[in-house]
């Protein structure tokens, strides 16, 4: 465990501290497109976030290959290779989408290609278990094609829910979590080595969105872009595939007993191929409502516009922080809610807790006008708008005439009125400097 945290936190690191440098490369390479109109951001903000995620992957395997136990990983399996070179492609068609706007059907094409480079490797799908009927085995090309579709499926999972500031990064990282338990207990409990890069992928990958979030937070000051968020998708699901694909069914040994006991037991077997679809529960509900909502209309199924999840999270009340944190609870809930029945499908106390807690996450949807007010001895070290009306910031005392005449005019720009998330697509993303200098969008070079 130790070896996968030092893992972790070296991801987290680089990519960290790699952030701010690639943010001001992409400021001076342009790769800023100019605002639309289902945005929710109301500045030119830089992309490439990816950059910096691709080079934490790269040092979280370059660190895992030099320690003790997880070097084995490599002597004995090729698929933190096959990851890396999928990931190289997956991460060049994204840059080049960051900047360019490819079409979406030359990015469909890259992201078969980057599967299917793994797949060459040898991180594919080689059996299917079924619940009731055991593992089925694949032929090659039944394989390929189930590890393609998974993959360009999560991937744009991945890519759709991006819509903002650290939405992404942070369901995408509550689900690794979530697989990095599952595949670890399979590695420590079972005593299977194959679900060793399954976990390693996991903490890599929970790494690098750790070390990208603080400069992703609303207001976000850079996104990653097609180049991080195809780099995630594709690391979340090679994860599901080296457990899915390397590890024998009949290894768990738990096809004991009579059929319906051999079907309970073999919840931890499947459950793999139901953790990368808990970052697909959300976007894939959204998805379905706005292919409704737009044929309705009599309009494209493809038509861009804003009556997303998050968009409705907006417009009925909520800020873009609660919204996003709505989310994440509905995200943390699906997939630690499937993990949980994967160590134990025949309690009933986790059907119950699961049942409760999403009464709580409707609860929470229901009071977006509920704002939460910080105790007194917390209020300077929260935002204004977690204090009490009519109590000011605790601030040092003026001591001279100009700090004094400063404290008028700091509490106006407190008590002015708040801008609507939502209504005109707004998060206070800074892109280059002072909000003043952006008075005119062509001089931002967003052109």
């Amino acid at each position: 465990m130790r070896e996968y945290l030092l893992t972790l936190c070296v991801t987290a690191a680089v990519t960290y501290l790699l952030t701010g440098p690639v943010r001001k490369f992409a400021i001076v390479a342009g790769a800023m497109p100019e605002i639309r109109a289902r945005d929710v951001h109301r500045e030119p903000t830089p992309r490439l976030g990816g950059i910096a995620m691709f080079f934490g992957l790269c040092a979280g395997l370059l660190v895992a290959d030099h320690l003790t136990n997880l070097s084995q990983v490599f002597e004995t399996s090729n698929e933190p290779r096959a990851l890396l070179s999928g990931a190289a492609v997956i991460w060049l068609i994204g840059v080049l989408d960051d900047k360019f706007e490819i079409d979406a059907l030359i990015k469909l094409g890259g992201q078969m290609i980057a599967a299917g480079v793994m797949v060459v490797q040898g991180l594919t799908i080689l059996w299917l278990p079924i619940p009731g009927v055991g593992s089925v085995a694949l032929t090659q090309w039944q394989g390929t094609l189930l590890t393609v579709a998974l993959v360009v499926i999560t991937i744009n999972a991945v890519n759709f829910v991006d819509g903002l500031d650290g939405l992404a990064a942070g369901m995408v990282c509550i689900a690794a979590a979530a697989f990095f338990l599952y595949a670890y207990r399979i590695w420590y409990s079972y005593g299977i080595e194959a679900a060793a890069p399954a976990t390693l992928f996991s903490a890599i990958l929970m790494g690098m969105c750790l070390g990208f979030l603080p400069h992703n937070m609303h207001p976000a000051r850079i996104f990653m872009g097609d180049s991080g968020s195809m780099l995630i998708g594709l690391v979340l699901a090679a994860g599901a595939i080296s457990v899915t694909g390397q590890v024998d069914p009949d290894a768990l040994n738990l096809y004991v007993g009579s059929e319906k006991e051999a079907v309970h037991q073999t919840v931890p077997v499947y459950i793999p191929l139901l953790l990368p679809l808990t970052i697909i529960a959300v976007p894939a509900a959204d998805l379905i409502l706005a292919i409704v909502r737009r044929t309705w209309r009599g309009q494209s199924p493809f038509a861009a516009d804003r009556g997303h999840l998050h968009h409705r999270l907006l417009e009925i009340g909520h800020s873009h922080s609660r919204a996003v944190l709505i989310m994440y609870f509905w995200s943390a809930l699906i997939a630690f809610g499937a993990l949980a029945y994967s160590v134990n499908s025949a309690s009933m106390w986790i059907v119950l807790g699961i049942v409760f807690l999403s009464a709580i996450g409707l609860a929470l949807l229901l009071l977006p006008r509920f704002t939460p007010r910080a105790p007194r001895w917390m209020e300077r070290f929260v935002p204004p708008r977690y204090r009490r009306r009519g109590v000011p910031a605790l601030a040092p005392e003026a001591s001279t005439p100009a700090a004094a005449a400063e404290q008028p005019a700091a509490a106006a720009r407190e008590n002015r009125a708040p801008v609507v998330s939502g209504v005109s697509g707004v998060n206070g993303a800074t892109a280059i400097g002072a909000r003043s200098r952006l008075t005119d969008r062509r001089k931002a070079g967003t052109r």
